[in-house]
C-alpha cells in the first residue's frame, strides 16, 4: 500500500498501526493538503459482507458524533476490493504506549485523561452510540495533550440490533465487562465499566484480571474480585479510589447510572475536601448471596460413631489408672494437697522463656532492620543530579537506565521515574527515564555545493526558512558557491531548534576597467599590472589607425568601466600608423590680435579622421602671427579649425578630403583684428615725435624682433 493512491486523493506514505480487522496508514490528502489517517479493510474480510457491515458502520457510527475527544471521520470509500475510512490523523502517542512507558501515572495525569475520555462516551451516549471496545489502546493523546478516542469498529446503536454471530463476544478481554464476558447486550454502563479497567491500569501499572487464556480472564470478570488500587499504589486518594471501585462493580446496578454522573464524580475528586473521603460502601456487599458456590463439610457415620462410643471408654480407663496410683497396698489414700503450685511454677516458667525468646528475636532483627526512606522526586532534573540525590539516600538507579528521543524534554533530563512518592526501604532499585533529547539529524557537508542546493536539503528535514541565513562574500569560487558552513559538517542538530548560517561567494571582487585609450603600450601594460590584470601579449593586436602610433586604440574584452576582477586576462591593439589612404593636410592661417598692439589668447580646436574636438593648443599674441595647423583626412572626412580669440569664437576653416587630395591650393587662412584708435603727438621734452604705441623707437624694434620670432614659431604648436 506504501506509495499507493486511494481514491485519486489520498498517497499512502506509511503504516503507523493495525488491529485484528483493519491496518492503519499515514496519508497525505492531495486535494486538501493536509495529513490524514486512513483504515483499510484487511484483504482476507474484503469478500466478508459481515466484516464488511461492521467496518461501514464504524464510519457511520464515528461520523454521527461530533466531538473534540473523538476523532473525526472525513470521507468512506471503496477501490476495487479495498474498503477504507479517511479520519483526522493525530500526532503522538495512543495511551497504552504511555503506560508502558512510565506507569503509574501521577494522579493528576491519569484523572485528565479519564475526564477526557468520560466527555467523549457522554457525547456517544447522548447520541445512542455505545463503544463497547474502550481500552488504552484506542484513546490517542496528541503532542498538545488532547485525549481522542478511536476504534468505533464494533460500536452500536443502542436501537438496532447487534450483528454479532451468536455466541460471539467482541472488544477486548481485559477490559470486558461482566455482562460483556456472558454475551448478553452490553448498554452504557458496561462502556463505564472499561473505563473504570483504564482508570485503574493508569494508576496502578497493571491490568484488575489476568489470565492464562482469555476464557479465565473472563471467567474472573464475573466470580473474582480485584485487588483494591491503593492496595498496589498506596498514594492514590481515597477519593479516586472510589471512582474506580464503583465503576467496575460486577451488578450494573451498583455502577455510575450514566457517563455524565461518572464525569460529574471524576470532574471533582481531587478537590482537597474530598481527597480523604470514607471509603465507599455498596448495600449488596452485606446481602446473602443465595447462588454462590459453598463448600460444606462431608459427615460420615462410621467415624462419627467411633468418636461418641470412644469418649465414655477413655473416661472410664483414666478413672481407674487414677485410682489404682492412690492405692499402695495399705489402702486407698487421700489425694495430695497443694497441686496448683506445680502448673503455677510450669506457667511461669513458660512465659519467662517466652519473654527472653522475644526479647532475643528483636534484638537480632533490630540488626538486620533496614531503614526506610521516601523516594525523592527527580523528574525534570539533570540525570546526573538525579543519580547523585538518589544514591545519596541510599536508593540504587536501576541499570540500564531507559533512554529515549523525546522532542520536547532536553536531552539528558529525566522525564519520569519509578516508584514515585513512595516510602521504600534503603537500596531499593529506582527506574529513571532519561530523554535523548528530539531526533537529531546528522549535518551534510555542503561546502563547494550551492546554497540553494543545501537550503532545499534542509527545508526537507523540516528546517524553516527564517533559520537558514547566508552570509556573501568576494571568493575565487563562482557565485552562489558555499565557502563555510554552521554547524560543522557530520555534527548532530535538532531540525526544530537549530539555526544554519552559510558564508556564500559572490564570486570575484571586481572594479572599473580603467580607459587605457591613447595610453602607449608600455603605459597601458603599467596601469594594467598596477590593477592586478594580465596583459594577453599573445594575442595583442597591431593595426594601422588614425589614431597616434604605438598608442592603444582598443582595449578587449572589458571597456573603459566596465566590472573587471583581478586576474582578468585583457587584449590590447596598438596603432600601428595611418592607413594608406590617409592623408595629411596643413592648415595656414595667419591671426591677428582683437586689437593691434595688444595682446590676445588664441586658442585652437580642431577635428579630422582622428576624431572631434581635439585641442591643438593655446598661444599670447601682440601682433599677427602664422599658425600651421595638421590634419589627417581620410575618404569621406573633412577637417574643421576652430579659432577662439579672447575665449571668444572669431572663425574656423574647413577642408574635404577629396579637396585635399586633389591638391587644392593652401592659401592662407586671416583672422583679422581691428585698428587702435588714432590720437594726436604730443611733442617731448627732446623734441623727438613719440610713436604711435607710447614707445621708443628701441623699444619698438626689440618687440618687432620678438614677434618676428614668435611669427616664425607660429606654426608649431605649443
Amino acid at each position: 500500500m506504501i506509495g499507493h493512491e486511494l481514491g485519486g486523493r489520498y498517497e499512502i506514505i506509511t503504516r503507523i498501526g493495525g488491529g485484528g480487522m483493519a491496518l492503519v496508514y499515514k496519508a497525505h490528502d492531495i486535494l486538501l493538503n493536509r495529513k490524514v489517517a486512513v483504515k483499510v479493510l484487511r484483504q482476507q474480510y474484503t469478500h466478508d459482507e459481515e466484516f464488511i457491515r461492521r467496518f461501514r458502520r464504524e464510519a457511520q457510527s464515528a461520523a454521527a458524533l461530533s466531538h473534540p475527544n473523538v476523532v473525526s471521520i472525513y470521507d468512506v470509500g471503496e477501490e476495487g476490493d479495498t474498503q477504507y475510512i479517511v479520519m483526522e490523523y493525530i500526532e503522538g502517542h495512543n495511551l497504552n504506549e504511555i503506560i508502558q512507558e512510565r506507569a503509574p501515572l501521577q494522579v493528576e495525569e491519569a484523572v485528565h485523561i479519564a475526564v477526557q475520555i468520560c466527555d467523549a462516551l457522554e457525547h456517544a451516549h447522548h447520541n445512542q452510540i455505545i463503544h463497547r471496545d474502550i481500552k488504552p489502546h484506542n484513546i490517542l493523546i496528541g503532542k498538545n495533550g488532547r485525549v481522542k478516542v478511536t476504534d468505533f469498529g464494533i460500536a452500536r446503536a443502542v436501537t438496532s440490533s447487534t450483528i454479532t454471530q451468536t455466541g460471539s463476544v467482541l472488544g477486548s478481554v481485559h477490559y470486558f465487562s461482566p455482562e460483556h464476558a456472558k454475551g448478553v447486550s452490553t448498554g452504557e454502563k458496561s462502556d463505564l465499566y472499561s473505563l473504570g479497567i483504564v482508570l485503574y491500569q493508569t494508576l496502578t501499572g497493571k491490568l484488575p484480571f489476568l489470565g492464562e487464556s482469555p476464557i479465565s480472564v473472563a471467567l474472573k470478570h464475573l466470580q473474582e474480585t480485584f485487588e483494591e488500587p491503593r492496595v498496589v499504589n498506596p498514594y492514590i486518594p481515597q477519593s479516586v479510589e472510589n471512582i474506580i471501585l464503583k465503576a467496575m462493580r460486577k451488578n450494573p446496578a451498583d455502577r455510575y447510572s450514566s457517563a455524565t454522573e461518572m464525569l460529574r464524580d471524576l470532574e471533582t475528586c481531587l478537590k482537597p475536601e474530598r481527597l480523604n473521603e470514607p471509603k465507599i460502601s455498596f448495600a449488596s456487599d452485606h446481602a446473602a448471596d443465595f447462588e454462590e458456590t459453598r463448600v460444606m463439610p462431608a459427615i460420615r457415620g462410621s467415624i462419627a460413631g467411633d468418636t461418641i462410643g470412644a469418649a465414655p471408654a477413655a473416661g472410664r480407663d483414666q478413672a481407674q489408672e487414677e485410682k489404682s496410683d492412690r492405692w499402695n497396698g495399705k489402702g486407698l489414700q487421700d489425694p495430695p494437697k497443694r497441686k496448683w503450685v506445680k502448673p503455677l511454677i510450669v506457667v511461669l516458667s513458660t512465659l519467662i522463656i517466652i519473654g527472653l525468646v522475644y526479647w532475643g528475636a528483636s534484638t537480632v532483627l533490630s540488626w538486620f532492620e533496614i531503614e526506610e526512606v521516601d523516594v525523592p522526586y527527580v523528574v525534570g532534573k539533570d540525570e546526573t543530579a538525579a543519580i547523585k540525590e538518589i544514591e545519596g539516600l541510599g536508593l540504587k538507579v536501576k541499570d540500564p537506565i531507559i533512554y529515549k528521543v523525546d522532542q520536547e524534554v532536553p536531552k539528558g533530563q529525566v522525564y519520569n521515574q519509578s516508584p514515585t512518592n513512595q516510602r521504600v526501604k534503603v537500596g531499593s532499585l529506582i527506574v529513571l527515564y532519561v530523554s535523548n533529547g528530539p531526533e537529531l539529524e546528522k549535518m551534510n557537508d555542503f561546502k563547494g555545493r550551492t546554497f540553494e542546493e543545501a537550503k532545499t536539503a534542509l527545508t526537507d528535514l523540516g528546517v524553516s526558512d527564517t533559520r537558514i541565513t547566508s552570509v556573501p562574500e568576494f571568493s575565487d569560487e563562482p557565485a552562489g558557491t558555499i565557502l563555510e558552513q554552521t554547524p560543522a559538517p557530520n555534527t548532530d542538530f535538532d531540525p526544530n531548534k537549530e539555526t544554519f548560517r552559510f558564508v556564500v561567494s559572490k564570486g570575484q571582487e571586481t572594479f572599473p576597467m580603467p580607459n587605457l585609450i591613447g595610453y602607449t603600450e608600455s603605459e597601458a601594460i603599467k596601469e594594467l599590472q598596477a590593477k592586478g590584470l594580465v596583459v594577453d601579449a599573445a594575442n595583442t593586436v597591431r593595426k594601422p589607425s588614425y589614431g597616434e602610433k604605438g598608442k592603444v586604440i582598443e582595449q578587449y574584452p572589458y571597456n573603459p568601466k566596465d566590472p573587471v576582477a583581478k586576474g582578468a586576462k585583457v587584449i590590447l591593439t596598438i596603432s600601428d600608423g595611418l592607413p594608406e589612404e590617409a592623408i595629411e593636410y596643413p592648415f595656414n592661417i595667419q591671426i591677428s590680435p582683437a586689437v593691434a598692439g595688444k595682446s590676445s589668447k588664441i586658442r585652437i580646436v580642431y577635428t579630422d579622421a582622428r576624431g572631434e574636438d581635439q585641442e591643438w593648443g593655446q598661444k599670447t599674441i601682440r601682433e599677427t602671427v602664422n599658425f600651421q595647423v595638421k590634419v589627417v583626412l581620410g575618404p569621406n572626412t573633412e577637417a574643421i579649425v576652430k579659432i577662439y580669440r579672447d575665449n571668444e569664437f572669431a572663425d574656423s576653416f574647413s577642408k574635404t578630403y577629396d579637396d585635399a587630395k586633389n591638391g587644392t591650393d593652401s592659401s592662407p587662412e586671416t583672422v583679422p583684428g581691428t585698428d587702435p584708435p588714432s590720437e594726436e603727438p604730443a611733442d617731448n621734452p627732446d623734441g623727438q615725435p613719440n610713436s604711435g604705441n607710447g614707445q621708443s623707437t628701441e623699444e619698438q624694434q626689440a618687440e618687432g624682433t620678438a614677434n618676428d620670432n614668435g611669427g616664425a614659431n607660429a606654426g608649431e604648436q605649443p
